[in-house]
């Protein structure tokens, strides 16, 4: 079977004359999302029911893999992609977005903010200017590594159902604060203040109720359970900074489309082309291999990946 434009292992470098010609692929993500979905939940009930740690370990490997697909679902659905439809691309995203977990809205306003603030100073978490808290930085750079950045939009999302409108946003306002200049607690919280609280509201007990009912339904087990999400954390926020880490200072190229290896590729949907999709956020994903530039650098993911363990630099004098 030939492999569509834009899809690994398509031809790379042929640029479409209008990016909005380009076909979604709605019927295929559909199908894939009901296949990584089903994945999910089979590998959660292996990881909760396995006689052995081998076995525990195992499918919590393989999870860390089809819920990174499932995030590449929901990250077509938040730029509207995923479907031609709009209710079945809502109605998708919040269902995905319980697999990460997170809520559609929310995560949504979040991820787009972060378009807009791309390797600006609020998200240049690979330097440190003389002015930094240098510990800090080093912190949140190791919690990026090491899987906690995972932790933020669950965290965001009980910070939205719980806290009133009035004190979430006060509180995320820096004021001078160092920790929320560091973390960009008030840039991601700038882009929510707009959005419908009462909708992120539902959204967000809806995936309360869907992770409930996954553990009723599987009779999960809280070993299995954080065996299955800690893997899926480093492997998922590993990713998230590593096609940006050491990339140029620019909104918009500040991203790196990564070299990986044919399944992985298959398996993030094209998530390593990161600049093409900085560049062409309007893309779907089978057609972002058509906007790599093959003569631009492309590091290995593992290059970055391991490049980054050396922690945080100094901010170069040229930045």
């Amino acid at each position: 079977m030939s492999l569509p434009a834009g899809a690994p292992g398509g031809r790379a470098g042929d640029t479409p004359m209008s990016t909005q010609a380009l076909r979604i692929p709605g019927t295929l993500n559909v199908t894939l999302a009901a296949l990584v979905l089903a994945a999910n939940g089979a590998l959660l009930y292996l990881a909760s029911h396995a006689s052995t740690w081998t076995g525990v370990l195992l499918a919590a490997a393989a999870f860390s893999y089809t819920n990174n697909t499932a995030y590449s679902l929901l990250h077509e659905c938040v730029h509207r992609k995923f479907h031609v439809q709009p209710r079945i691309n809502t109605w998708m995203g919040r269902l995905l977005a319980a697999s990460l977990p997170t809520a559609f809205t929310f995560h949504r306003q979040c991820h787009l903010g972060h378009h807009r603030r791309n390797r600006t100073e609020v998200e240049r978490f690979d330097y440190y200017a003389p002015e930094d808290n240098r510990l800090l930085k080093f912190v949140q750079w190791y919690g990026i590594l090491t899987g906690l950045y995972w932790l933020l939009p669950p965290l965001g999302c009980l910070l939205v159902l719980l806290v009133p409108k009035r004190l979430l946003l006060g509180l995320a306002s820096s004021r001078g604060s160092v920790v929320a200049s560091h973390t960009s607690a008030e840039a991601m919280f700038d882009g929510v203040q707009d959005a419908p609280f009462g909708v992120m509201r539902l959204e967000i007990l809806l995936s309360l109720a869907l992770q409930a009912a996954l553990w009723m339904a599987l009779d999960l087990s809280l070993v299995g359970w954080a065996a299955c999400y800690a893997a899926f954390a480093v492997n998922w926020s590993a990713l998230q900074y590593a096609d940006h880490a050491w990339s140029e200072l620019d909104v918009r190229d500040g991203a790196w489309n990564l070299k990986v290896g044919r399944v992985v590729q298959y398996v993030f949907l094209n998530y390593h082309h990161h600049r093409a999709h900085h560049q062409h956020p309007e893309v779907p994903w089978i057609h972002l291999g058509d906007f790599v530039d093959p003569e631009a650098d492309r590091p290995s993911f593992l290059s970055i990946y391991l490049s980054m363990w050396k922690g945080p630099r100094p901010l170069p004098q040229d930045k």
